[in-house]
Order: structure tokens, then sequence, then C-alpha cells
């Protein structure tokens, strides 16, 4: 004890005289790593693709350089999970209808097509229309209502009634998230429908050329558990015509009263075989560790996967097929998570001793599939959790305009703010704290949930986000270097700060800078009453699992916990967060629901009392 206590101040002295000097951090260098993580070789990083895999090794070559570790208890440097890739048209699809006398036997890509997050299997039943396939409560709109569409496969409409009227009592300058084909598919799913055929609203686009939507490009969860299909509309318009109707005219009918007319398609009825094929592939978080003289430890952490060749996140759908290299989102942040582990390894190196606190150098697979690895660690951790100090996540550093950076998650550890507030006048960078919580659509959402304090370090989107076109030749790297040399006086302040933060709960916002294009919010979607659980993004088979619950929200007050998995929400079950998120629109403030979730494998059903969302 005595040697430790002369030791401390010497190592403080001298380790302050290190991090006072000038930033070590290599431009050049940080660029190299883009360069390399955005070329073409790794043709765009696609999470279960094999250029994944190689820029995991180029990140586990390059923290083993470093000289640092494994994190304790670990076999390697990677930690393999599971993740469902991609999904493919199968060969067996088929679709046949027969309309009064007349029969078809449908053209796959030709005259019908499934979505990508079409369930597979057998369905024959008869027809319903259910209008734009629509429940808005809070619009007054329902084109369920008064309809019985159980064990039937409801035909409707894309978009959503006067999308091109801005008095529309829908938003009509923009679509709102019923508007969405997974909103359309968990509706009908709620409604207890076998199956979804969606027709083109042609009467909204009459100049257009009417297409099929190109399978794998369509947003949506891995597996609606529906069958969902397009189909031409000029096809489904006979079905109509056969039932003595025009649907055309009833489009333009909905969309000047915003009435619903829903109705059974008389003699229609539909077989189809829908053979979507899903690859599941394992893939690798890549993390090394700085050991500190406690066990206490900060991660610094960025994910390194991105769209590969474009698909269903793509900005550019039209492109899908081409390289996106994702120079900025997230070769950028990975390469500073590289030049941080360099930059502090080289410090300690040079003082001679170990940190006050560990640092947890992180890069995550899966996160344009929905922070999928960040999820997996926050559930599989290699060091304990309780032992984070806090999380900081970059996420697109490379490109800041005027030396301005994002920073989100200010809230939530309770010294935080005054942190950055002491550092960020020493720099050249203008900060933004527009967005304090901590539900921006990124990996440190998958910490926060976890009560461990964040920060989102992020330079702004950009007209090239999800597109080919971003690539390293439009990175600034000065700017870049800015922010790391800023990341690492923050990180070195939590490391030596005598007192950790406490974690803080704040109220979460949409965050404007984000890149969620999901529509599907952190608590059970933007419209709707409160319920106060926030989803684990690294979903179960089937459910909903929560990450946390919020305190005295309505799940809380009704006893469900971190790691229950929601099954059931009234008479719906739920098999995703797609349908939770319909399901608890459809209620209202003050209505009691019956819920049904597992908690250690075995059911446990409350009753919770929905609140007024804030």
């Amino acid at each position: 004890m005595p040697h430790r206590s002369k030791f401390i101040p010497l190592f403080l002295a001298s380790l302050s005289l290190v991090w006072a000097a000038e930033s070590s951090f290599d431009a050049a260098r940080f660029l190299d790593h883009i360069k390399y993580l955005a070329s073409p070789e790794l043709k765009g990083r696609a999470t279960g693709s094999p250029e994944l895999e190689k820029a995991a090794k180029y990140i586990t070559d390059q923290f083993r350089a470093d000289g640092l570790q494994p994190p304790a208890g670990s076999s390697g440097y990677q930690q393999p999970f599971a993740v469902t890739t991609s999904a493919e048209l199968g060969r067996a699809n088929k679709f046949e209808v027969s309309a009064g006398a007349d029969s078809q036997d449908l053209e796959l890509n030709k005259d019908f097509v499934p979505f990508n997050f079409s369930s597979s299997g057998r369905v024959s039943a008869s027809a319903v229309f259910a209008g734009y396939g629509i429940t808005a409560p809070e619009y007054n709109y329902d084109d369920y209502a008064g309809l019985d569409v159980k064990g039937k496969i409801v035909v409707v409409i894309a978009h959503e009634p006067q999308e091109n009227d801005a008095k529309s009592v829908f938003d009509g300058k923009a679509f709102t998230d019923h508007a969405q084909f997974y909103s359309k598919a968990a509706n009908a799913r709620s409604h207890g429908a076998k199956g979804v055929v969606l027709v083109r609203d042609v009467a909204n686009h009459t100049g257009d050329r009417e297409e099929l939507e190109a399978f794998g490009r369509t947003n949506g969860p891995a597996d609606a558990g529906i069958p969902f299909v397009q189909v031409r509309e000029d096809i489904a318009q006979q079905w109509f015509r056969a039932a003595g109707k025009d649907l055309r005219q009833i489009e333009s009918a909905i969309d000047g009263d915003l009435k619903p007319r829903s109705f059974p398609l008389s003699g229609v009825e539909v077989r189809e075989y829908v053979d979507v094929e899903r690859a599941v592939k394992t893939v690798h978080n890549v993390a090394a560790y700085l050991p500190g003289q406690t066990d206490e430890y900060v991660i610094i952490g960025a994910h390194y996967d991105h769209l590969g060749l474009g698909g269903q996140f793509s900005m550019a759908p039209s492109l899908t097929g081409t390289v996106h290299p994702g120079a900025d989102d997230n070769a950028s942040g990975t390469a500073g998570i590289l030049e941080l582990a360099r930059y502090f390894s080289a410090q300690f190196k040079a003082a001679q001793a170990k940190p006050k606190r560990g640092i947890l150098f992180m890069t995550f697979a899966g996160e344009e599939l929905g922070l999928l690895g960040s999820g997996y660690y926050a559930n599989h951790p290699e060091l304990p959790l309780s032992k984070a100090v806090a999380m900081i996540n970059l996420d697109m550093i490379g490109r800041a305009r005027d030396n301005k950076i994002y920073i989100g998650g200010a809230g939530t550890g309770s010294t935080l703010r005054a942190t950055l507030d002491a550092l960020i006048p020493q720099r050249k960078l203008k900060v933004d704290y527009s967005d304090n919580s901590s539900s921006s659509s990124s990996d440190h959402t998958s910490f926060s949930a976890k009560q461990v304090p964040v920060l989102f370090f992020f330079s702004g989107l950009h007209g090239d986000y999800h597109k080919p076109g971003d690539t390293w030749d439009k990175i600034d790297s000065a700017s870049a270097v800015e922010i790391l040399q800023l990341v690492a006086d923050v990180a070195s302040r939590l490391d030596s700060d005598p007192d950790r933060p406490k974690f803080v709960r704040v109220v979460d916002k949409n965050n404007p800078h984000s890149g969620d294009v999901s529509g599907i919010s952190s608590s059970g979607g933007g419209y709707g009453p409160n319920f106060g659980s926030i989803p684990d993004f690294a979903e179960p088979p089937t459910g909903v699992r929560f990450a946390d619950v919020k305190e005295g929200s309505p799940a809380a007050v009704a006893g469900l916990k971190a790691g229950d998995i929601l099954i059931k929400f009234g008479e719906k079950d739920i098999t995703n967060l797609y349908d939770f998120t319909y399901a608890l629109r459809a209620r209202k403030p003050g209505d009691e629901v019956i819920v049904t979730v597992l908690r250690t494998d075995k059911p446990l059903t409350v009753t919770v009392k929905l609140t007024e969302r804030k």
C-alpha cells in the first residue's frame, strides 16, 4: 500500500505530460485505414460476406500489432454470433387465382413477386379487399372496421389515402409510417389474415410506369410472420371487375372523402406458395483490451459493417448491385477506433504504467441490420457491464462540415456534460448537443439499455449516406483527427476521474441526425399510448425481448422486467417489433391490456394500464 501511494502521483504526473503533448493522431494513417476498409476489394463489408471477415482480420491484426490483448476471459479478439443476413427467392414460388369463371397462373417477377420479409408457406383462401390496409386511430381511419379477414387473404393498396393532398389528415407532404409495407403486413396479421396481396395505387400515380417492387430492397423484419406478395395492378383489377367493382374508382372515392370502402371479393380464390430462403451466417465482433489498475473500464466502439452492394437499406435502390463503400459509414468510425487503440497503447507504454481503468476497444458487425453486434455483446459481455464506466460510440465521423460535430447521450451520465464542457473550448470543433437522449439509431443504444452511460460522436448526414458515393476521397481527415483528439481527452477523463458517472434516464427524442429509416421507435412506435419498454434489437426468433423497462412506466408498474420476451399483447400474437408497434397504436391511453411474456422460458401474464405518451 505505501508503494502504491507513492506511485500514483508520479504516474499521474508523467501521464499528464504525455496527454498534454501535441496530438499523435496521424490524419494520413487514419485515411489509409479507410482506404482499405472502403476499397473495392472489400465490396461494402456486408454482414455475412467474406469481405466483412477480411475487415475483421484487418482489425484484429491492427489490435495485435499494437500489443493489445483480447478481452479478459475470451478465447480471442473475435466474438462470433449468428445472424440472418439475407433473403433470396426460392424456386417454388407460385401464385394461382380464380375470379369467377376465370383462372390465372401468374408468372414470378412479371406478374407477382414476394417481398423479402414475407413468410414462406402454402396459402389457399378467399380474398377480401381491405383498402389501404391501415388502422390509424389517431386519424380516425380504419380499413378493417367491421371487416372479417380471419383466415382470408387481404388485398391492399400501396401507400395511404390523399397522399397528394397537403390538407389530408394524413401527412400529405410525406408518407406516415402507416404507408410502409411492413406496417401493412403487421396490421393484416394482427387482424387474423393468412396472407397479403399488395397492388400499386395507380390512380395516385397516373403518369408513372407500374413496376413490381424489386425483391430484397424493402425495409422490414427478417420475417413478418405472414406471406406478403405484390401483384400487378392490371391483374388485380380483373378480380374487382369479376366482383362488379372498379379498383381505381374505389381508390379515388376513398381519397375523395377519406372513408374506407372495404368488402369481400366475392368469387376470388387465391392459391399461393411463397418460397423465401434466408441465409444464417456466423459473423464477428472484434474487441481488444488495455488493462487498467482496477476492474472498471471505458468502452470505445464503432460498427465496421456496411451495406455491401446495396439492397433494402440503400438510399439509391436503382444502384443495387453496385458497391456501397461506406467510407464515412462507418469505415471512419472504425478507423477512429484503430487510431485510438494505437494512441492509448503507445501512451501507456511510454508511461510504463497501466491506466487507472481499463479501455475496451470494440468494432461491431451487424449494425446496419439492426444493431445486432452491439446487441449481442450487451447480452453476452466478455467483461462485466456493471464495471463499464461509459460507452463512447463513433458512427460517421469523417465528413464534419465547418468543424461541426453532434454529440448525443450527454445527459445519460451525471458528469458527462460537465466533462465535455470543460474540454470542448480547447478545440476548434463546434458542438451540437441537440440530441441529448440515448435512443439514436446506433450501437450505443444497446449499452444505454443496460444502464451504461453513453456518448455518441457523429459528424452529420450527407447526400452520399447509404449510397455508392460514400467514398474515401470525400473524407475530411483533418477534422476527423480533431474529433479523435476530443474523444481521447474525454476517455482519459472518464478513465482517471475518481468518481464514475452515474447513469441517468433521459427522455428519448427523435434524432434528426440519426440514420434511422425504419420508422420503428425504441418504445414501440411514435404513435399511440405509452407502454415503457425498450426493445433488444437482437430479437429472439419470435416475440420482442425487452432490453430494459423504463422506471415508473406502465410496463414497470405491471412488473415487467428487462429480459422478458413479449409474445402476446391483448388478443394479438407478437412475433416481432413491427407486430408490437401496430398492436400498441391500436390502443388508447387508459386502456388496460392483458400482456403475456416469457420469463426464463415460462409464460407470465400481467395487466398493463397504458398512459399518455409524453
